[in-house]
């Protein structure tokens, strides 16, 4: 099954007097979702940031990349996520994962748990979220987590809960995802709780292939069909330019990739419209990722992306 391409931004913040025409332009440009992080600092807050652009807008999904699922209860979080898709009309994209910044924890305050207790409170948490949405009532005793008779979050209509997005780079996340996600999200293993230079090689083409294969074993053990998943990825750099050599080569001197591996890798789209659309299709071939989000950040770019490359291939 191949799926269509869809294409995103992410934003982490917006001109307070003019946001609203700046999410109905991007809506207006045939992108498929405008997402929010979940970071501390002068971001904005994604619940209310989602919330405000579902209602700004009439087609274009909102969803969340990604919830940490420990700063916010799985109670509060089911209730949020809920609202939002009512808000939207169904247009929400609950986007949620375990947790990998560790200078927001510290900021915060929270503990700053090993990996493996923070992904079992994430499973933990999709069985609350989950029995919320589509139970009068949900109790549950866990590990990390115990409810009582938990109200259900919103009145969903019958059929329509969020689609859960789950982004990871490493096994025991992306195995989760296979079991649980409609759609995951395909990212380097930050497991230095930072990004640093020699992350992105965790993301060369065959890690990609490698992260894609666990996903896809572990929905089959758990009985479901693994080409109904989608695979999405958010990219760190993107340009359109007709020499991409001088950037790729920075990239790669920053990484310690070769040239040629960044011109395969999915957290870099460098080079001119036409290619970039057939690195996206080739790719696409090879892994199944047709889900491709990029950052918002520069306008000008946002909107020469959608006119060479979203609008060639949104429908193929």
């Amino acid at each position: 099954m191949t799926h269509p391409f869809r294409f995103g931004v992410q934003l982490h913040e917006l001109p307070a007097g003019d946001w609203r025409d700046r999410v109905r332009r991007i809506e207006a440009l045939g992108y498929s979702s405008i997402f929010w992080p979940d970071h501390f600092g002068t971001q904005w807050e994604p619940v209310a940031a989602l919330a405000a652009v579902a209602a700004a807008t009439e087609t274009i999904r909102v969803g969340s990349l990604v919830y940490d699922v420990d700063y916010r209860h799985p109670v509060v979080l089911a209730k949020a996520a809920a609202t939002t898709h009512l808000l939207s009309g169904g247009r929400f994209e609950f986007g949620i994962g375990a947790g990998w910044m560790e200078s927001d924890y510290l900021e915060a305050g929270i503990p700053f748990d090993r990996p493996g207790l923070r992904i079992q409170r994430l499973e933990e948490a999709l069985a609350i979220i989950r029995g919320m949405w589509t139970e009068e009532k949900t109790s549950f005793a866990g590990k990390q987590y115990r409810t009582e008779a938990a109200q259900r979050a919103a009145n969903l209509p019958e059929g329509s809960v969020p689609s859960i997005l789950i982004g990871g780079g490493g096994p025991r996340l992306l195995r989760l995802a296979g079991r649980h996600a409609d759609i995951v999200g395909i990212s380097a293993m930050v497991d230095q709780g930072k990004v640093v230079p020699e992350t992105a090689r965790n993301v060369t083409r065959d890690r990609v292939l490698e992260k894609i294969a666990w996903v896809r074993k572990a929905a089959e053990q758990a009985g479901r069909d693994p080409e109904a998943i989608e695979f999405n990825t958010l990219t760190f750099v993107c340009a359109i330019t007709d020499d991409p050599k001088p950037l790729r080569e920075m990239v790669s001197g920053n990484t310690g990739m070769s040239a040629e591996e960044v011109a395969k890798c999915p957290l870099f789209l460098v080079g001119s419209g036409p290619e970039i659309c057939d690195r996206l299709e080739q790719q696409r071939k090879e892994s199944g990722i047709s889900y491709v989000v990029i950052q918002g950040g520069d306008f000008d770019l946002v909107e020469r992306f959608a006119a060479e490359v979203v609008a060639p291939l949104s429908g193929k």
